[in-house]
């Protein structure tokens, strides 16, 4: 094999990341994409250069010449997709958040566990060019003893209707963002074990939109004494924030990802594209470039492609997904009671993070 063909479920915002991103990785051939909407999928094929287009993604999976298939879809389909790709015997490319509930992790983990294909799970922030660099100067002890490690995600929404829906979702923005948060802290640390978590959380800007919160604060307490802390919003304006920080006994290190990377422009008529979910340029602003590279797009489907090709363990995996899962449902349950939740921890199998946040 001296190139992995790539299969593609979806249409819409997460899927165009997948593609333009798989269009940087030498090693990566896109065959096909399905969704379910014929007009979406043949513009999407079209606009990509990808030679062959599907209504019924069961159908692109019957391809012999597919290798990996990476799912961009609402979560509530997340897990049927997971295992009928498996069941084909391909390789898996799987969305944040892994799914809605606790058997459905399960069922995806068994499910390619049991057909002997790599089950990888798409957390960016591991990728990360500026993260990278952050993780490699703490694990050559550069500011000491990690004690906290602080992860802040904010806009004024998701990019897609589904998202308000629990029923489809599962939950909110600690569902939705918070996931990116507690992978980034298990991976800076280095995977220690989860201890506690706690968490604050509710609807402030969004009621009439969804049952789900819309900003959350959650402290996730790690083995060894070291805490994570997350704030996540959909009801920030003024475009995306995607902050970091590292606090050590012998020093600090601040991340701005976006900002940091940005043009500082004043334009009093307004110009294409300043950052994801800036909703003007006119005035000041920050206008970003090589977007999708500082978000770390391309590295991982990279790393991905490069795993199916030479059999080598992804970093990040459906395990880490379901472990993931079980931060977020400690966090809802938290918030719901009151409470801050120990390890160890059973979140209930068959319900959404939603309900056990009582909403």
């Amino acid at each position: 094999m001296d190139k992995v063909g790539i299969g593609l479920i979806g249409s819409q915002f997460i899927a165009e990341l997948h593609a333009e991103a798989l269009k940087r990785v030498s090693n990566a051939r896109i065959v096909a994409a399905a969704s379910p909407t014929e007009a979406h999928v043949s513009a999407f094929t079209r606009k990509h250069a990808i030679p062959h287009a599907y209504t019924d993604y069961r159908a692109m999976l019957e391809r012999d010449d597919i290798d990996l298939v990476t799912v961009g879809a609402p979560n509530d389909l997340h897990c049927q997709m997971v295992c009928d790709i498996a069941a084909a015997g391909k390789h898996v490319i799987c969305e944040k958040p892994l799914c809605r509930t606790m058997d459905e992790a399960d069922r995806m983990v068994a499910a390619c566990a049991a057909a002997n294909v790599k089950f990888m799970y798409a957390e960016e922030l591991c990728f990360v060019p500026k993260y990278v660099r952050a993780k490699q100067l703490i694990d050559m002890g550069a500011i000491g003893d990690v004690y906290l490690v602080k992860q802040a995600e904010k806009h004024n929404g998701p990019h897609s209707p589904w998202f308000w829906d629990v029923d489809r979702s599962g939950g909110g923005v600690t569902l939705d963002m918070g996931c990116h948060a507690f992978q980034f802290f298990r991976w800076i640390l280095g995977n220690r074990p989860v201890t506690a978590v706690t968490a604050q959380m509710g609807t402030y800007v969004h009621q009439g939109r969804t049952r789900g919160d819309d900003d959350a604060i959650i402290i996730v307490e790690f083995e060894g004494g070291a805490r994570g802390m997350a704030e996540e919003s959909w009801a920030k304006v003024g475009g995306m924030d995607d902050l970091a920080e590292f606090y050590g006994s012998a020093g600090v290190i601040f991340a701005d990802l976006l900002h940091g990377n940005a043009l500082r422009v004043y334009s009093e008529t307004g110009y294409d594209y300043a950052v994801e979910k800036a909703s003007t340029t006119q005035g000041w602003s920050f206008c970003t470039f090589e977007e999708m590279w500082n978000y770390g797009f391309p590295q991982e489907m990279e790393h991905f492609v490069d795993c199916v090709l030479h059999d080598k363990p992804p970093l990040v995996t459906g395990d880490d997904g379901r472990a993931v899962m079980e931060i977020i449902f400690a966090a809802y349950e938290s918030a719901g009671t009151g409470k801050r939740i120990e390890w160890p921890y059973q979140p209930p199998r068959d319900k959404t993070p939603v309900e056990v946040w009582g909403k």
